[in-house]
């Protein structure tokens, strides 16, 4: 009798547990946390939350085997965080910039390509990942980078403090 009452009461514990799960979401991003600066002149756009899922997929899947946490594997001293970003020349601090880069990318300082050592579209015939980013993928990657100093604070390009 016991061992009855002991799974009737396990069932409808689990189904009211799993009523309240269902309706919970993962993080909601509002729109102040998913608006990024969009070109040079300061322009700002909101990024939809599929932007934003699809930016975070793709960097992953791209860029994420060299670029984990925002830092550079290759270059410790380079990283993906806000002041790394806006000290490069051209400043990458912004959508429209970053989507330069990733099509043709220069070291820091602006003066040399890279296009053969780092993926690209440019250089999509090495890097076969590349080939099928459109310019909505790159937007979206973009902003993801943009967007995750703003979710994951300081370790976003923190370096090996955190990674």
């Amino acid at each position: 009798m016991m061992k009855k009452y002991s799974q009737l009461f396990s069932l409808v514990f689990f189904f009211i547990f799993s009523a309240f799960v269902t309706t919970a979401s993962a993080i909601d991003l509002d729109e102040a946390t998913r608006t990024v600066v969009a070109d040079s002149n300061g322009k700002t756009v909101v990024l939809t939350p599929e932007q934003v899922k699809r930016g975070k997929r793709l960097f992953n899947a791209t860029c994420g085997a060299c670029h984990t946490g925002g830092i550079t594997k290759t270059n410790p001293n380079v990283g993906l965080d806000p002041e790394a970003l806006s000290l490069a020349t051209p400043r990458r601090d912004n959508i429209a910039s970053l989507v330069d880069f990733m099509k043709n990318p220069t070291t820091y300082d602006g003066l040399e390509s890279i296009a053969e050592t780092h993926p690209s579209i440019k250089s999509a015939d090495i890097y076969p990942r590349m080939r099928s980013v459109t310019d909505e993928d790159l937007t979206a990657i973009a902003g993801h980078i943009l967007l995750q100093p703003k979710v994951g604070s300081e370790k976003w390009g923190g370096g090996k403090i955190y990674y």
